[in-house]
């Protein structure tokens, strides 16, 4: 293995832990979307050129984005006064060992069922976009209305909140 598959899987996970372990809103959001850059990043080194851009493209442009937008317009980012990190970590650490060991045993047990030689599919990222602009171009439109809509959603909590504060 290359060393920037090791720096990249060191980002990735240090992502994911800081976003479940700070106590911040909005930088465990912005440490999401370091853990999204990372697993982009991942697939783009594995040659998996759709799902990386589809990462970079719906993950971060979207959904991080979307994230950020609703703590800051719902909630406000002052820092809580007891610290930045949570005081259950040790509990999230175990269960998050546990899920690991159970995904761990799946992957491994599943090596066993499927056969060694399987045949490759020969769709191309080209393929994928004539079906998402043609065939699945409903389907696309509704996520992009739903994205939308939770939006708008949240920016009228927002203003709801400020009323009310007042």
């Amino acid at each position: 293995m290359s060393p920037i598959f090791y720096i990249l899987a060191v980002l990735t996970i240090g992502g994911g832990l800081a976003a479940v372990l700070l106590k911040n809103l909005v930088h465990a959001a912005l440490a999401t979307t370091v853990a999204f850059a990372g697993l982009a990043l991942l697939y783009l080194q594995l040659d998996a050129q759709f799902a990386g851009f589809a990462q970079i493209l719906v993950y971060i442009g979207a959904v991080a984005i979307l994230i950020v937008f609703a703590i800051l317009l719902t909630r406000g980012s002052d820092l809580p006064k007891d610290g930045v990190f949570s005081r259950t970590w040790a509990v999230g650490l175990v269960i998050a060992a546990a899920v690991f060991a159970v995904l761990a045993w799946a992957v491994l047990q599943s090596v066993r069922a499927v056969p060694q030689q399987a045949a490759v599919p020969a769709v191309t990222v080209h393929d994928i976009g004539n079906a998402l602009v043609g065939r699945y171009v409903l389907p696309l439109e509704i996520v992009g209305l739903l994205l939308t809509a939770a939006t708008i959603g949240a920016v009228i909590v927002a203003m709801h909140e400020k009323e009310r504060a007042k």
